[in-house]
C-alpha cells in the first residue's frame, strides 16, 4: 500500500480508537454504578433478614432453636458519672492595652527604629522627632542660668550682710528661678521628641514614615500591651440565657499545646445582625507563652448532670420507635429502648432506660439482634 493510501485510513482508525475508549469509560462507570446499587441492596436485605429472624425467633420456638448461633462480641459498661456538655467556639487573645500612640510635639521624623510585629519594653524608643531647635534653646538657657545663679549667689551673700536692697535680691532670685523653670520645660519638650513604648507590648502597625512632618496628635503607632489579656469569641444567639458570667471555660491554645481552666468574665448584651452572634469575654491569667492575637479554642460548659448514666455514643442506635442499645443478659443480646439526652465528644447521656449497671454490646453491636446468642471475647 502506498503512503497516500495509509494516510487515507488514518482518520477512520483514530475515530475507531476514540469510540472504543469512550465505550470503555462508559462501561467502567456503568459497572461502578451497578456495584453501588448492589451494595445498597445487600445492606437493605441484611436489615430485612435480621428483622425477620428476630420476629420468627419470637413466634416460632423451633425456628429459634435451629437459627440460634453465638455471635462473638466485646462489651462496654454503662457508667453512672458526672456528665458535662461544652460549647466549642474559636476566639482570639486580645489585650485591654490596645492603644494608638500619637506625636506630642511637632517636627520631622528623623528615626524610626520600631517595625511592625516588634516586641518592645517599657520606655524603649519607637521613633525620634527632630528637636534641634529645642536643643539649641536648652543650651542658651543653660548658659543664661549659669550666669543668673552666679549673680544670685553674690546678691544673696550681700543681702545676708545687709548690703544692697531687698529688690535687688528678689530680682536676682526671680531671674534664676524663672530660667530653671524654662529649662525644665524645654527638657520636657525634648523628651517628647522621643516617642517611647508606654508598657511592654508589640507594635501592631507603623503609621508614619521617615522624614514625615508630624503635629501633636498625629497617630504614629498602633500598640498592643502584653498584660491585661483576655479572650474574645462570637457565640450563636441560640445560647442566649444559657451562658452567663462566671461559667466554667476550658481554653486550648493549639499553637503551644497548652490548656487552662478559667471563667466567663463578660457576656455581651447586643446581637450582631450580620452573623447573629453576641460577644463573650473570658478571663485569661498571665501565661508566659500566650501572646496577643493568638488563636484560642474555648469549651464553655453549658450543661452538667452530676448523676448521669453515660454510654459510648456510637452504641446508641435508632429505628422507627426511637433510640436503643443492646444489653447483654444471660448470654443473649437484648434490645432496650432508651431516652437519649445530650451528646458530647464520644459519650452520650441516657435519661431513661438504663440504670448505669448494664453491660452493653460493644464490638459486634451491628451484627446482633434482639435475643441473639452472644459469646463475649476475652479482652
Amino acid at each position: 500500500m502506498t503512503m497516500k493510501g495509509t494516510l487515507k485510513f488514518l482518520p477512520i482508525s483514530f475515530a475507531m480508537i476514540l469510540a472504543v475508549s469512550c465505550a470503555q469509560e462508559d462501561s467502567i462507570e456503568a459497572k461502578k454504578a451497578e456495584l453501588e446499587k448492589l451494595k445498597a441492596e445487600v445492606i437493605e436485605l441484611n436489615g430485612s433478614i435480621r428483622e425477620l429472624e428476630s420476629e420468627l425467633t419470637k413466634l416460632d420456638p423451633e425456628f429459634a432453636k435451629q437459627n440460634q448461633k453465638s455471635i462473638l462480641i466485646t462489651t462496654a459498661d454503662a457508667q453512672k458519672s458526672n456528665f458535662e456538655h461544652f460549647v466549642e467556639v474559636t476566639g482570639a487573645v486580645l489585650s485591654k492595652k490596645n492603644v494608638s500612640i500619637s506625636a506630642e510635639t511637632s517636627g520631622r521624623i528623623v528615626e524610626i527604629p520600631a517595625i511592625e510585629g516588634m516586641r518592645v519594653n517599657t520606655g524603649q524608643v519607637l521613633a525620634q522627632i527632630d528637636a534641634e531647635g529645642i536643643q539649641r534653646n536648652i543650651e542658651e538657657v543653660e548658659n543664661s542660668l549659669q550666669l543668673a545663679r552666679t549673680l544670685f549667689e553674690k546678691q544673696e551673700r550681700l543681702w545676708n550682710q545687709q548690703i544692697g536692697t531687698e529688690v535687688q535680691y528678689l530680682e536676682a532670685k526671680n531671674r534664676k528661678e524663672g530660667l530653671e523653670r524654662n529649662l525644665a520645660s524645654l527638657k520636657t519638650q525634648l523628651d517628647k521628641a522621643f516617642v517611647r513604648a508606654p508598657f511592654n507590648g508589640t507594635i501592631e502597625t507603623v503609621q508614619v514614615r521617615l522624614g514625615e512632618l508630624v503635629q501633636p496628635g498625629t497617630p504614629m503607632f498602633q500598640f498592643v500591651g502584653e498584660s491585661d489579656l483576655f479572650i474574645e469569641a462570637d457565640i450563636s444567639e441560640s445560647y442566649v440565657g444559657v451562658l452567663n458570667k462566671g461559667d466554667s471555660v476550658r481554653v486550648n491554645f493549639p499553637s503551644i499545646g497548652q490548656e487552662i481552666k478559667t471563667k466567663v468574665s463578660s457576656v455581651g448584651s447586643i446581637i450582631n445582625p450580620n452573623n447573629r452572634t453576641f460577644k463573650v469575654e473570658v478571663f485569661l491569667p498571665k501565661l508566659e507563652m500566650v501572646k496577643p492575637n493568638m488563636l484560642a479554642v474555648m469549651k464553655i460548659k453549658d450543661y452538667e448532670n452530676p448523676n448521669a448514666v453515660v454510654v459510648p455514643s456510637k452504641l446508641v442506635l435508632s429505628d422507627n420507635q426511637g433510640d436503643y442499645v443492646f444489653v447483654v443478659k444471660e448470654g443473649k443480646a437484648q434490645k432496650i429502648y432508651v431516652k437519649r439526652g445530650k451528646t458530647f465528644q464520644q459519650n452520650a447521656e441516657i435519661l431513661e432506660g438504663l440504670t448505669g449497671n448494664e453491660q452493653l454490646v460493644d464490638k459486634g453491636f451491628r451484627e446482633v439482634g434482639d435475643n441473639f446468642n452472644v459469646n463475649i471475647a476475652q479482652q
